[in-house]
């Protein structure tokens, strides 16, 4: 019996620390049953939780990151998230940017999520900086968003297809529009961007980075 037992834990902690090892690092943002730690400024129908998935759908809004990980307040880090657009649809998920009550967001960067609606920049756009033409996955499918940022450094992926490599010049805040719309820091939002438009988010996850 002690030797069945040594063996049970024995694969345990082997089991365990695998797991611990393929998790990397990562931690979620969002719980997959509530909107616990995100905060809506206007219209907040326009966010619901669905079979493990945030429902994006109805007038315009975002969905603010204020929960504890890294006190909602990241510079360098790696974030990821399933995503499943619906035909027509466009919405985005915006970086470095603050909660503000009304309005698209004034700070930070907007990374797109549009596979077929009329705005020709498609998923995986760094919004007007460096846009993506090309349509990399189909609507009613789910995919990869992957955003790192690394410095000055800005990577997006589709699906571990790189689509956007930028990297940010100095001196940025002096362009016309651009004091606000630059890499500094802050939390992460989630945009709903017309009542035509329906868009899934889920396995929201960020890996800070030093």
């Amino acid at each position: 019996m002690r030797i069945i037992a040594f063996v049970v834990l024995a694969f345990c902690l082997i089991s365990c620390t695998a797991s611990k090892g393929r998790d990397g690092g990562w931690v979620r943002l969002f719980d997959g049953s509530s909107l616990a730690g995100w905060r809506v400024n206007e219209n907040p129908a326009t966010f619901k939780v669905e079979n493990g998935a945030i429902v994006v759908h109805g007038p315009r809004a975002h969905l603010f990151y204020e929960g504890a990980v890294m006190d909602h307040n990241f510079k360098n880090f790696e974030f990821k998230a399933q995503v499943m657009t619906t035909p027509g649809s466009n919405s985005g998920i915006f970086f470095h940017t603050a909660f503000q009550p009304s309005g698209w967001p004034d700070k930070g960067y907007e990374v797109q999520v549009n596979n077929s609606q009329s705005d020709w920049r498609r998923t995986g756009s760094l919004y007007a900086v460096q846009d993506v033409r090309e349509v990399y996955v189909k609507d009613n499918e789910w995919y990869t968003e992957y955003i790192k940022v690394e410095g000055k450094r800005v990577t997006i992926k589709i699906n571990d297809r790189t689509v956007v490599d930028y990297t940010e010049p100095d001196g940025i805040e002096k362009e016309e529009g651009r004091a606000q719309k630059r890499l500094s820091s802050g939390t992460f939002a989630l945009q709903g961007h017309d009542p035509d438009s329906k868009v899934y988010f889920k396995d929201i996850m960020v890996r800070p980075l030093p």
